[in-house]
């Protein structure tokens, strides 16, 4: 079994690269997913498996230690690996750094929602929130849709989005920070919210026709990062309806107070994949719902396992 750190793959990989891997996987029998989280103190332990019939098996266990910033030295949030193992013969054989793998998979989800769904005319993205994920978001957005034009950001904290923005702009990349959310949402193509919101904070009212958005932050049974507005004009997919039906607060909540029912979801990746569903039409809004799942971590970590051996 080889043990495959940050280093190892990350410089090996593309969006592109991880899209169509997760694409591919798509297009595979459906997975079977199981989860189990442990909990003290505000601290976690989360487990999530798949076993995808033709790709193999996976395990991610990873540590979600909120105070961990704080320490001296800090210490990343989340922490831990993903265990892959060979379907044929269920022996182990790669243990992938939990870090690497999400980083991936998460923005690697979006950007294929967005392949499937936005325009591909697209040319002005808003990423709301200035953290790890926004950086990854950048990258991807940049590759996978290369007519972007302007990249704006904007962040609760405005500092936060200024100093991001500074660090692709030294890059001689279009990337502005900007405050006014209402007015720059209005002039989006694509929207990709990644924060740690509870409230929604983004509003249907503000979507102009033929944006795509592209909700990734809320996670919890308690998150919401767009209000009911949002759900209601747009053409509403998810990644999968089994990892956010019942788990994830921007589509349960929704469905449990009558706004939205579970048929105006209307497809996942699966069906996107497949052609059986996509947008109506150019001026469709179309909202893409990336809840993640241990099926993804799978995709990502075979993913990496492969392009290692490669590379020898």
């Amino acid at each position: 079994m080889r043990f495959i750190s940050f280093p190892d793959a990350d410089r090996l990989l593309t969006w592109t690269m991880v899209a169509d891997a997760i694409e591919a996987g798509h297009r595979l029998p459906a997975p079977e997913i199981g989860d189990m989280l442990l909990s003290s103190d505000g601290r976690s332990l989360l487990n999530r498996a798949a076993w995808v019939s033709g790709l193999g098996i996976a395990l991610k266990s990873v540590t979600v230690y909120p105070d961990n910033p704080r320490r001296d030295p800090p210490l990343p949030t989340v922490q831990g690996s993903v265990l892959v193992f060979d379907e044929a013969s269920g022996a182990p054989v790669a243990l992938v750094d939990g870090i690497l793998v999400t980083k991936w998979k998460t923005a690697g989800d979006s950007v294929l929602g967005a392949r499937l769904l936005a325009r591909p005319d697209s040319r002005k993205l808003l990423i709301c929130g200035a953290g790890t994920l926004a950086r990854s978001l950048v990258e991807a957005y940049r590759e996978v849709f290369p007519g972007l034009e302007e990249i704006r950001i904007w962040n609760r904290t405005p500092e936060k989005a200024a100093q991001l923005a500074a660090e692709w702009q030294a890059q001689g990349i279009a990337v502005r920070a900007v405050t006014d959310l209402a007015a720059t949402v209005a002039e989006s193509d694509i929207v990709s919210t990644a924060t740690m919101a509870v409230a929604p904070f983004l509003q249907g009212d503000w979507l102009r026709p033929g944006t795509h958005v592209d909700l990734i932050g809320a996670y919890r049974p308690d998150m919401r990062e767009a209000d009911d507005a949002v759900l209601a004009r747009g053409e509403l997919f998810v990644d999968s309806r089994r990892t956010t039906i019942g788990h994830i607060g921007e589509i349960e909540i929704p469905l449990q107070q009558g706004v939205i029912d579970a048929s105006d979801i209307r497809g996942d990746l699966a069906e996107l994949v497949s052609g059986a569903v996509g947008r109506t039409g150019p001026e469709a809004i179309t909202v893409f719902k990336n809840g993640g799942g241990a099926h993804l971590d799978l995709m990502v970590a075979d993913l990496i396992r492969r392009t290692v051996a490669a590379k020898g």
